[in-house]
């Protein structure tokens, strides 16, 4: 516990009273791997998260958890006063317990907007509706859209497939009363970070397979997507950047103890043999992330399938920035641009109830939040690693399933 008090206090003043010129000093010498450059913000993040050991596998279970909410809360920044949000349960559904979940809709924001169904991150073994309150926050205001935030069960005391079954509970809740959570029914994505991205793609592709309506628009930070075969980029970051290796066997032993199961297209949704299906879909890795490769196949084999993709890797990221727009400008822009395709998507697709009459989507969000100072957007260094020149979901109407390439 004392560790993170440290923590906090020099996180409080480094960040808080620091220009931004004295803490890329003391970031040190800039990293380079893999020809991408670590962002010098992130960088002296990952040399204070040094003076504590509460974030590792050798900390108990219960501390991790409190460890991520506590640090989640100092870094993601001061909670936007625009967004109004309210506590829900999402019913049992047979044997399953009630879901706790939190709405966020942001201030007046009209009926009928779209749905963004937010599955948290935490390796499905930490994180809460606390620990990504920020975050959610930040899309909502920043997309002009609801955002239901849901709090699926977590391992080792609910391994798996328990948050599988809690995501698609979670998200038919979300499809069958989105009109009574003041959203369009015809307009209702589905999204996560990392473990969070996992269940996702997950839920949709069972949709898919099950031929039930799947999510509208799916968006993905950084998603883990295959629990049995190690790609080169799980070398390459293996220590030193927030997610390690260890952490990665941790949370996989945690969440999929049975050696058999972890090949489950359930757990590991590249292994899946059909992505045929899936809704339009916006991909962000990071580029200094030990699960960058297997996130970026993924999105390979789903412009394979003829699903509308684009896959965005931050190069100078780690895993986990979404939770950390309070300390870098550069994880404020990279959330911020996919906050805008995901408006974006819903802007150029009108939906029945748009055609009736609804709210008109097609303006720029009026609640943008700035994602740098001038001089400091770097839009420019993202690479856009569209694997196949398939069509895309995010600037037009997303074309049928198989259209020529634009």
């Amino acid at each position: 516990m004392r560790s993170t008090l440290v923590l906090e206090l020099v996180i409080r003043l480094v960040y808080g009273a620091l220009p931004a010129g004295v803490r890329h000093r003391l970031a040190g010498r800039p990293i380079v791997v893999d020809g991408e450059r670590l962002d010098p913000d992130l960088q002296l993040l990952l040399r204070l998260e040094r003076l504590t050991t509460a974030g590792t596998p050798a900390t108990p279970v219960a501390r991790r958890r409190e460890h991520l909410d506590t640090a989640t809360a100092l870094v993601g920044g001061r909670p936007s006063t625009g967004v109004a949000d309210r506590a829900l349960v999402i019913p049992a559904a047979g044997e399953q317990p009630p879901i706790a979940a939190r709405l966020y809709i942001p201030d007046g924001l009209p009926p009928g907007s779209p749905l963004l169904v937010y599955l948290h991150g935490g390796g499905w073994v930490t994180g809460s509706l606390n620990s990504h309150d920020a975050v959610c926050r930040f899309l909502a205001e920043s997309s002009d859209v609801r955002v239901l935030a849901v709090e699926y069960r977590l391992a080792p005391e609910h391994p798996f497939p328990a948050a599988v079954h809690d995501a698609v509970t979670a998200f038919r809740y979300a499809r069958t009363n989105a009109a009574a959570l003041g959203a369009d029914p015809g307009a209702v994505a589905l999204g996560g970070d990392s473990a969070g991205a996992n269940l996702a793609a997950v839920t949709a592709h069972l949709a898919a397979r099950a031929a039930e309506p799947v999510p509208d628009y799916l968006l993905l930070f950084y998603p883990p997507c295959d629990a049995v075969n190690r790609a080169t980029s799980r070398d390459l970051f293996a220590d030193g950047f927030l997610l390690t290796d260890a952490d990665i066997v941790w949370f996989r032993d945690r969440y999929i103890p049975d050696v058999g199961d972890q090949g489950d297209p359930r757990a590991s949704i590249l292994l899946a043999d059909d992505l045929t299906g899936m809704p339009p879909t916006y991909l962000v890795t990071a580029g200094f992330d030990p699960i960058r490769d297997e996130g970026e196949r993924f999105g390979t084999r789903l412009a394979q399938a003829q699903v509308p993709v684009v896959v965005r890797r931050q190069p100078d990221m780690v895993h986990g920035f979404v939770n950390m727009i309070g300390v870098s400008a550069r994880c404020r822009e990279a959330v911020a641009e996919a906050a805008l395709a995901l408006h974006d998507a819903f802007a150029a697709a009108p939906t029945a109830l748009t055609a009736a009459g609804g709210p008109d989507r097609s303006r720029s969000p009026s609640r943008r939040v700035d994602a740098g100072a001038p001089g400091e957007t770097r839009t420019h260094t993202v690479r856009d690693l569209n694997p196949l020149p398939l069509p895309i979901g995010i600037r037009g109407p997303a074309p049928a399933s198989g259209a020529a390439p634009s």
